[in-house]
């Protein structure tokens, strides 16, 4: 029975967890959406092209930084925290703020001194100043990070969704109020777009301070675990760093594989348009309005399938140190389900509603430029959803270094394609290389995790009703707006159609038991997800 209740708790924590994550990154996109659609109206399409080329520069160096280490740090700390060893729980730590604060100062300096080159390389010359001002951040980001990483092994999701609002409220507020008073004191269109970034670096900044707060305000507390016998167990600091290099080189690896071909394939868009005939900053005006508009939305359906990849990792490992290895299995089909139920009807739905969701909240000019890359872009939306899970799913059954074959992979395919694409699509070819990139990378995560997970998945519950259920519902959505926006406006009848097609698609999700009504029941009052899932399996079986 004691087993039982233990293994209930630990259920219960991990949905917690995704639920708090889940509502923190809704909350932190909604407030990016508030800061780019004001600064749509006040900076346009070319000062949001010089903020966005700082912002590609700054994500390189960011996933260099600080993608690997909060996920080794975050596994070793739930590894330590689940066999009740709390002294090495705190070697770890230290270790890892340790590693996370020298990389962060090597960043920042990179970005600071070398500023001019990484900008020219971007073919961004006037985005200089914006990656300076941009600079300092890494620093705070690298020991937020480390304190990320230390609560999210602990099972402490709060922590992590806090500083996150608080980073965006910060980039929100500070941001849109410089970019103001930089416009009134007559400054260059360069030199606002660079005002607007202080808001990133001073929102990190209060974010790194909190969570510093919250960690010397609880001390060890969540490091406790209940009903296990506590010991302490020093680990020396060699051994400590070679696990943190064998978990985190390949996280960090993939991740900043992807994020340089980004930074090239903003290289190389502006170039190509550049190279047609036009000026640097009408092609700034062009790549601002792609990624200002249409990323933005494609990145928002990954927003609701991140904290379960996050979440997923540490308890995963947790599960597999402490020999649960069924339990384990059961969280990873219930996870990858769940992405597909989200990203899918999500990507179809920007599709078909690409316009006038863009309508809906920017300059209708912008957003008919727009709106023909986001139909483009949509779709990888879902690959990403997925392949978010299967990292997390490769991370956690200690396959690291599957998902950089995967991103090798990918990133050559979207540097290939990015090449022939750009010169005979326009840039409407960069959305095209896109979707090949995360397909690619997407089918070879998923072939990895059958085969190294030892995990059945049953294609008809996880991908074939969410397809049927995502299809009837974009169709709703396009035939629902077709017939209302000529009565009730293209505003209107985008949230008419929204309504409609979600409503669809949840009666969908019921009739094709793609969701028990038991397991709504279950979510809602917080019960045990997997032993229905195991149930389903056991049926299909």
């Amino acid at each position: 029975m004691h087993r039982y209740r233990e293994k209930g708790r630990a259920k219960s924590a991990f949905l917690s967890g995704v639920v708090i994550l889940t509502v923190s990154n809704l909350l932190t996109k909604l407030a990016g959406l508030l800061f780019k659609i004001p600064m749509n109206y006040i900076v346009g399409d070319t000062g949001m092209g010089y903020y966005n080329s700082a912002y590609s520069v700054y994500t390189f160096f960011y996933m260099l930084s600080t993608s690997g280490l909060p996920v080794a740090l975050s596994v070793m700390v739930s590894e330590n925290r689940a066999e009740g060893n709390v002294t090495g729980a705190k070697n770890v730590y230290r270790a890892a703020l340790t590693l996370f604060a020298a990389g962060g100062l090597i960043t920042a300096g990179i970005m600071l001194f070398a500023a001019d080159s990484l900008a020219e390389m971007i073919r961004s010359e006037k985005s200089a100043l914006s990656v300076m001002i941009a600079a300092p951040t890494m620093l705070c980001i690298c020991i937020s990070s480390a304190v990320r990483g230390y609560f999210q092994g602990c099972g402490n999701m709060l922590p992590t969704a806090v500083s996150q609002l608080i980073e965006a409220l910060g980039k929100l507020v500070i941001g849109i109020a410089a970019a103001v008073y930089a416009i009134r004191m007559g400054y260059g269109i360069h030199v606002i777009a660079a005002y607007a970034v202080s808001g990133l670096t001073l929102g990190s900044l209060i974010g790194m301070i909190y969570l510093l707060i919250a960690k010397f305000i609880r001390r060890d507390r969540d490091l406790m675990p209940e009903n296990l016998v506590l010991r302490n167990e020093k680990q020396p600091a060699g051994d400590i760093i070679r696990r943190f290099v064998k978990i985190s080189l390949p996280v960090t690896v993939s991740a900043s594989v992807m994020s340089l071909t980004n930074m090239i394939d903003t290289a190389m868009i502006q170039r190509v348009l550049q190279n047609s005939g036009m000026s640097g900053e009408t092609a700034a005006a062009l790549y601002g309005n792609y990624t200002s508009l249409a990323v933005p939305m494609f990145n928002l359906p990954p927003v609701l399938v991140y904290p379960i990849a996050y979440s997923l990792v540490p308890a995963v490992a947790a599960a597999f140190a402490s020999g649960r290895i069924e339990e384990a299995r059961e969280k990873i089909q219930t996870s990858l389900r769940y992405a597909v139920i989200i990203g899918l009807p999500c990507a179809m739905g920007m599709t078909v509603l690409a316009d006038p969701i863009l309508c809906l909240l920017y300059k209708p000019e912008s957003a008919h430029m727009a709106s023909p890359l986001l139909a483009l872009l949509a779709p990888s939306s879902f690959f990403v959803c997925i392949l978010a899970v299967t990292n997390s799913i490769l991370q956690s059954c200690g396959e690291e270094r599957k998902p950089v074959i995967s991103m090798l992979a990918g990133a050559l395919v979207k540097g290939i394609s990015s090449r022939i694409l750009l010169q005979t699509m326009g840039i409407s070819g960069a959305p095209v290389s896109t979707l090949l990139c995360y397909l690619t990378v997407t089918a070879l995560n998923f072939t990895f995790v059958v085969r190294a997970g030892g995990i059945r998945i049953s294609f008809v519950r996880v991908f074939l009703r969410p397809m049927l259920a995502s299809s009837l519902c974009a169709l709703t959505a396009a035939a629902v707006y077709r017939t209302v926006f000529t009565w009730v406006g293209v505003k209107s009848g985008c949230l008419v159609s929204v309504a409609a097609s979600a409503a669809v698609y949840l009666i969908c999700l019921i009739l094709t038991k793609t969701v028990e009504i038991e397991e709504i029941k279950a979510i809602i009052q917080k019960k045990d997800v997997q032993n229905i899932e195991r149930k389903n399996l056991r049926t299909e079986k």
